[in-house]
């Protein structure tokens, strides 16, 4: 199985996409970042992150999609923008049929590393080793989204039924 974990934003989105091979051991296949300039309009920002996540679907034989949960603080223009980088990167999906779940950062974490209060580092870190892989080449604003197709693949290994109860998005 290949999971395909977003964690999305208007300028830096990141991504990491992972498979599950036999006995559940679990390998990063890649792992980056969609940016956009600060000063690019949020049209071409969300233009080019749905061309983003295309080219990544483009690339691998994506079977499920985990986002980010969105945080809503007190400023709902944020919010706004958000929702304008996760409605690029469901459309994507969508288009492709791919199911997407959602899980919160602290769940993630958790499950990736084992603390849900974990850095970006100490996730960066944990990865790269568990995968024999150089830590320098974990960005760090892909962390959250690796941790989010690791939390995803571990709860759809243990029980598929599980997953029919939680819908995704």
């Amino acid at each position: 199985m290949i999971v395909l974990g977003l964690d999305p934003a208007i300028r830096t989105s990141g991504y990491g996409v992972i498979t599950v091979e036999p006995g559940g051991r679990m390998k990063v296949l890649d792992c980056g970042v969609i940016v956009n300039k600060p000063k690019m309009p949020h049209s071409e920002c969300v233009r080019r992150l749905f061309g983003g996540v295309n080219e990544i679907l483009d690339h691998f034989a994506v079977e499920h999609a985990a986002i980010e949960s969105p945080f809503v603080g007190r400023n709902s223009s944020t919010a706004i923008i958000l929702g304008m980088a996760r409605g690029a990167i469901l459309t994507a999906l969508a288009l492709r049929s791919i199911p997407c779940w959602a899980y919160m950062p602290s769940k993630a974490k958790l499950a990736a590393v084992g603390k849900g209060s974990a850095s970006k580092e100490q996730v960066a870190a944990l990865i790269a080793m568990e995968n024999h892989i150089a830590v320098e080449d974990i960005p760090l604003d892909a962390t959250d989204a690796l941790a989010i197709a690791i939390c995803h693949a571990q709860i759809a290994i243990r029980s598929e039924a599980a997953m029919l109860s939680d819908r995704p998005l």
